[in-house]
């Protein structure tokens, strides 16, 4: 049952039709064939509201609020001039301002998608002002802007944290050292794109000079309060003064402070549609996760997690190769799959196997997310692509394979992440 379960959720997904609406068909699919069954649709009604009836759950529309206020009110352009009037001069520093930057927004947003249109809205014009390829300026935006959901605060960390019963904190705390080290390999190869590409010097420096006219401390007063946001959200979490929900609120607040203000770069007026913005982003999210644990539950009950177990038992012990193979169905499905619900459906799947080989449920969220990431630059659905190529006017699937290279910078980072797990579990 619960492999027909899984297939017909996949041929869904497969013709087209709606996540929502593929997985709330595959949930009540066994309780329609069987009437004995108990996940019947009342056991799916109450699985959707108990698994939604969590305050840990509030603190993903809440930092989808504080993204979208933040967006609206331009930190990620003060964020990267910061970043720029440091490195912007050397060789192949303009675009490794853009990664950085989108590096400490997404400790900001907890988002790839909100990091993609906030970064991507204000860097790639520039980047192509600067006489950068347009395609290379979007497919860089839309692989950094990944490092949304790994570097904390993450939704989807949130997420795995809530069908795991394990600490968002310690989540948040473990995506610190592999989202600096996948920056770190997408920096590698933008050097070397801009050592062998060239680079036009002279537009460059002329960016750089109007940089440093305005005066280096006044760059970084200007974007003090930008750069304090992830210190006040995180240090408030791994300090115990606020639970990650609390932060979350904290963070609501902080960023209308700043922007209406501090800033002046929103009004009251505005702050209405962001709030809209904020509650229609969520909606069908929300939903999903609802469906998604209330699925989970119906897979306990087909006894799926104990299948999956002795069935990937009986074809690998060995605890490295397990890992390779996960990886590559994770990547498969972070190309069809959003990484929230993903993650919602498959990490209680995977439980009981890799705690019988002794693979670490903090470590693990770590890599599904990591993976699941690589999903929004996989065609032929990853929402970044979607995002960023309406920026220049052109085809996603063009920006796609400009991404190739920046996605086998990600997949290098990923593999060290997968099998050092000190890299996710050292700061614990």
């Amino acid at each position: 049952m619960s492999l027909m379960v899984f297939f017909i959720f996949f041929l869904l997904l497969a013709l087209s039709v709606p996540i929502a609406v593929s997985l709330g068909f595959a949930t009540i699919l066994p309780g329609l064939l069987d009437s004995a069954f108990k996940g019947n649709l009342a056991f799916v009604y109450r699985s959707i509201f108990a698994g939604l009836n969590t305050t840990t759950v509030i603190a993903i529309p809440l930092f989808m609020l504080s993204g979208a206020i933040m967006a609206k009110g331009g930190l990620s352009e003060k964020l990267f001039d910061i970043f720029a009037v440091f490195i912007g001069k050397i060789k192949g520093g303009m675009p490794c301002a853009v990664v950085v930057t989108c590096l400490f927004y997404g400790a900001i947003s907890g988002s790839g998608t909100a990091t993609c249109a906030a970064v991507g809205a204000m860097c790639i014009p520039v980047l192509t002002s600067l006489g950068y390829d347009k395609v290379f300026a979007a497919a860089l935006v839309a692989t950094s802007a990944g490092l949304g959901v790994i570097i904390p605060p993450s939704v989807p960390f949130i997420s795995f944290a809530l069908v795991t019963d394990i600490s968002v904190g310690d989540l948040f705390l473990a995506g610190v050292l592999p989202g600096f080290l996948i920056a770190f390999c997408i920096i590698l190869y933008v050097q070397f794109y801009c050592r062998t590409k060239g680079e036009d010097r002279e537009k460059i420096e002329e960016k750089y000079r109007s940089l440093k006219g305005r005066g280096t401390l006044r760059v970084v007063l200007d974007g003090f309060w930008a750069l304090l946001a992830p210190v006040i959200i995180l240090g408030g979490i791994y300090s115990g003064i606020v639970t990650p929900t609390e932060a979350a609120c904290v963070s609501v607040f902080y960023s209308i402070l700043v922007c209406l203000f501090i800033y002046r770069t929103i009004s009251f007026r505005q702050l209405y549609g962001l709030f809209k913005q904020a509650l229609n982003s969520y909606a069908p999210l929300g939903l999903m996760m609802g469906l998604a644990m209330a699925f989970a539950k119906i897979m306990v009950l087909l006894q799926a997690p104990q299948q999956l177990t002795t069935f990937l038992s009986a074809i690998v012990s060995n605890k490295y190769i397990f890992l390779l193979i996960l990886n590559l169905i994770l990547i498969v499905i972070g190309m069809v799959m959003d990484a929230g619900p993903a993650v919602m459906i498959l990490a209680p799947m995977l439980l009981n196997i890799t705690k019988a080989l002794g693979i670490d449920t903090v470590h693990l969220g770590v890599i599904m997310v990591t993976n699941l990431a690589i999903g929004f630059v996989t065609p032929p659905f990853g929402m970044n692509l979607f995002i960023s190529a309406p920026m220049i006017q052109t085809d996603p699937m063009q920006v796609g394979r400009k991404s190739l290279p920046f996605i086998g910078a990600f997949l290098i980072a990923l593999l060290a992440i997968t099998y050092l797990p000190a890299v996710s579990l050292c700061l614990l």
